[in-house]
């Protein structure tokens, strides 16, 4: 999966817990129903959608499944980690500036748009 993928992801993840949130705060109760009724889950879909696939031969060692998941999810993992430590910052710095004309949904549309248009990219 390409990183800007794995970012959009990312934020789509936070997009929804923002929602599930916001629905127990108001206790609209058909929100969490419909939330709680996807099986299995929107937010765990999405992450078992940015892991790879990973096939274990049956007689490898545990050195070599060891190696064998180090090379699939390493990279992977720190985009994850990139993409969440990027979605804080952005907003925790717009929290930091006091900016009360802005959302944290706004904040993470931005984030998307920035995305979508290579701001983020490798080597960018």
């Amino acid at each position: 999966m390409e990183r800007a993928e794995v970012l959009r992801r990312v934020i789509g993840i936070l997009t929804e817990a923002q929602e599930i949130r916001r629905a127990v705060e108001e206790g609209d109760e058909e929100a969490l129903e419909s939330a709680s009724e996807i099986e299995p889950g929107v937010i765990t879909q999405m992450l078992n959608e940015m892991l790879p696939h990973i096939r274990v031969p049956a007689d490898a060692t545990p050195q070599e499944v060891t190696r064998l998941l180090a090379t699939a999810l390493g990279p992977v993992l720190y985009t994850m980690v990139s993409g969440f430590t990027l979605a804080f910052t952005s907003l925790a710095m717009t929290h930091d500036e006091g900016r009360t004309d802005v959302s944290s949904a706004e904040v993470l549309q931005t984030l998307a748009l920035q995305v979508e248009a290579g701001r983020f990219d490798e080597g960018a």
